[in-house]
């Protein structure tokens, strides 16, 4: 994979770069299946055509239920339980996933939160497993079905990451949580950039950056001024529109891209009164509860 042939990469994407991408007769995996947003994409695969589902997650119950919205839809639903948190479980997973096939579309959506001051996170618990999960685990999930992405170019593929809005903008409560999206953002545009500078053009990243969901997952938190909660419905349409279209990076609503715009163009103190004190970024926190997290299904 480090030492790509850029001839070779581009006779095959040249003659795929215009061809629609779609995830018909194809396989798909999905990390956090189990539930909320990832019980979604795995169902949105499906009613897509998808040929085969990869459903991981740690929670055997949810994974079963999700499999049978799938098979219910006509696709074929592979289920693994896999603790994200253990290089060694994916790579034992991925290995046992590479007898489908290569992947058509690969959603890394799994994720945990942990919402508290930063001094108050326990070491290995809140600290260590949130950066396992939400950056580490869609790295080494990456790395593991990508040369195959890679080397099949005869149809358009499509990898989607989940990162966060709160990747995007400090927020007292979410220092870890956003630091792991952080990680996100960055790693995942910039394999974008290498794929596009190598000659992938069937192979394309898209990043999702939403502000709070409503599933469950951030129970407590408010949104920002002018920005509710989106739901999880609205949430899948977007990104499922974005990565279609190849598009690298979505940061939904709108309200969360101005923010960012702003963080970017202000003083950071400025920023601290627009963004702490007029939309309330730094209090959305302040009532989160959360909810009891068994392997970090978002």
């Amino acid at each position: 994979m480090s030492g790509s042939n850029s001839s070779s990469a581009d006779s095959v994407s040249s003659a795929d770069s215009v061809e629609p991408f779609t995830v018909a007769g194809g396989v798909v995996l999905v990390t956090g299946a189990a539930m909320g947003m990832g019980r979604l994409y795995a169902l949105r695969a499906a009613r897509e055509g998808a040929a085969v589902v990869i459903l991981w997650d740690v929670d055997a119950d949810g994974l079963g239920r999700t499999a049978g919205e799938v098979t219910a839809l006509g696709a074929r639903a592979v289920v693994r339980r896999v603790d994200l948190a253990s290089r060694e479980a994916i790579a034992e997973a991925a290995g046992e996933a590479a007898s489908e096939g290569p992947l058509t579309l690969l959603v890394n959506n799994a994720g945990i939160v942990r919402g508290a001051l930063f001094w108050d996170h326990e070491p290995a618990r809140d600290i260590a497993l949130t950066m396992d999960i939400n950056a580490l685990a869609p790295m080494y999930v990456t790395h593991a079905f990508l040369p195959a992405m890679m080397a099949n170019g005869g149809r358009p593929r499509r990898i989607l990451n989940i990162a966060s809005a709160a990747g995007t903008v400090s927020n007292p409560r979410m220092s870890v949580y956003a630091a792991s999206k952080w990680a996100v953002i960055g790693w995942s545009d910039s394999l974008r950039l290498e794929l596009e500078m190598q000659g992938y053009a069937h192979l394309k990243v898209t990043t999702f950056c939403p502000s709070y969901i409503s599933t469950g997952m951030f129970t407590g938190a408010r949104g920002p001024l002018f920005t509710p909660l989106m739901t999880p419905d609205d949430a899948v349409e977007r990104a499922w529109r974005a990565t279609v279209a190849g598009r690298p990076q979505l940061i939904a609503p709108a309200t969360a891209q101005l923010g960012k715009v702003l963080r970017g163009l202000l003083p950071v103190r400025a920023w601290d009164f627009v963004g702490g004190r007029i939309f309330g970024i730094y209090t959305t926190m302040d009532k989160f509860t959360g909810r009891d997290e068994k392997a970090g299904t978002r």
